[in-house]
């Protein structure tokens, strides 16, 4: 498994929040709302510190990770972290 930032979506990290070199955001399952595997749960973000990351990816200095309690969300698929600039959101595929 994978995460794979997009130039566009680090910009958005970058101006939303507020993000610098060195800051570490993760990713994680979240109760509420859906997502393409599991029904009640949706992907959730927050600058926070590793603890027992198991998906790790560097973009610019930035860290993006996945702890290891959180993999079965992604079913094993890779996680893509792009930006729509008509919505002006994030927006995630799972490849």
């Amino acid at each position: 498994m994978k995460i794979v930032i997009t130039d566009q979506a680090l910009q958005w990290f970058l101006n939303e929040m507020d993000v610098q070199f060195g800051d570490t955001i993760r990713f994680y399952a979240r109760y509420g709302g859906s997502n393409p595997f599991h029904e009640g749960f949706s992907l959730g973000m927050s600058k926070d510190d590793p603890a027992n990351p198991s998906v790790i990816a560097k973009h610019d200095g930035i860290t993006f990770f996945i702890e290891e309690d959180d993999l079965w969300f992604f079913n094993g698929y890779d996680l893509y972290v792009d930006f729509d600039q008509e919505l002006e959101e994030l927006i995630y595929d799972y490849k």
